[in-house]
């Protein structure tokens, strides 16, 4: 059974652009949401301890978000670091804004587990590409105190969630609705495409080996559109024109658009195990 979370956000600065401090009832960590440009003159206490980061980048062209998890003796020096180390082209991504976890319950062992198991998590769920290279994947740590810290990371995944961050959250996850996955379950069936997707709470889901059409009709898609389906058909989320992982689309007309080539209905024409369209269903 899922429980409400009280999550308390307070704007530091007055905005909701600028540095934020989010903490969850009965849970000692703080999170510090802070934009990169108010990193050096920032003196907060939170920032200057030991903690784990997201650095989060989006690309300008696509739009494709991004994210460097890393852990640090001192978060703040460690944030100054990687702008030092841009400037000096020696990263070669830029990130806008950094949101980083400390508590007082953290120690090196800890932040070192913490750091590899949100890697691996973000790795799995797939909705940020990972700019990490490498983790501490040997870190030895009790059966107790790793049961702590997995509880740890399910909190960070919360609050990582209010503050706009969605590196750890699955793409397909229960709906608190009560539906099952398959009621929200469609597929797409038009000349060689065959897919099937899901209606999520944050756009719908073209689920891995979806067949799509290789030809991009630019008379039909508006340029950005096409120039962003040929991009991802020539990535490796697709492979002799099938996909090969889950894919999440802004809405049931991108995902069409994405997978036949040309501007169509995706309400009209993704359909359920029934056969009724997805915009004559009025549970979802």
């Amino acid at each position: 059974m899922a429980y409400g979370k009280s999550v308390n956000l307070f704007l530091v600065n007055g905005k909701a652009d600028s540095l934020v401090i989010a903490e969850l009832k009965n849970w000692d960590a703080k999170a510090i949401r802070i934009p990169r440009i108010e990193v050096p003159a920032c003196d907060r206490a939170e920032l200057q301890q030991q903690g784990v980061y997201f650095l989060i980048c989006s690309d300008p062209n696509t739009g494709d978000r991004s994210v460097y998890i890393g852990e640090a003796d001192n978060v703040k020096t460690r944030l100054i670091q990687h702008i030092q180390a841009y400037k000096a082209d020696k990263e070669d991504y830029y990130w806008n804004s950094a949101i980083c976890f400390t508590a007082p319950s953290l120690n090196k062992t800890f932040v070192r587990y913490i750091e590899n198991k949100c890697f691996d998590i973000a790795k799995q769920v797939n909705r940020y590409g990972v700019l990490t290279q490498q983790t501490y994947t040997n870190t030895i740590i009790s059966e107790a105190d790793q049961a702590a810290m997995d509880e740890f990371i399910d909190n960070m995944q919360i609050v990582l969630g209010a503050l706009g961050c969605e590196a750890l959250e699955p793409m397909n996850t229960a709906s608190a609705d009560g539906k099952s996955a398959a009621d929200r379950r469609f597929t797409l069936s038009m000349g060689g495409v065959k897919a099937v997707g899901e209606a999520t709470a944050d756009g719908f889901l073209v689920f891995k080996g979806a067949t799509i059409n290789p030809k991009t009709n630019t008379k039909s898609l508006n340029k950005n559109a096409a120039a962003k389906r040929d991009a991802m058909i020539a990535s490796d989320k697709v492979d002799n024109n099938t996909t090969t992982e889950d894919i999440l689309f802004t809405s049931p007309s991108a995902a069409a658009d994405f997978l036949v080539g040309y501007s169509v209905s995706g309400p009209a024409n993704w359909k359920d195990k029934k056969g009724t369209a997805l915009k004559d269903r009025t549970d979802i």
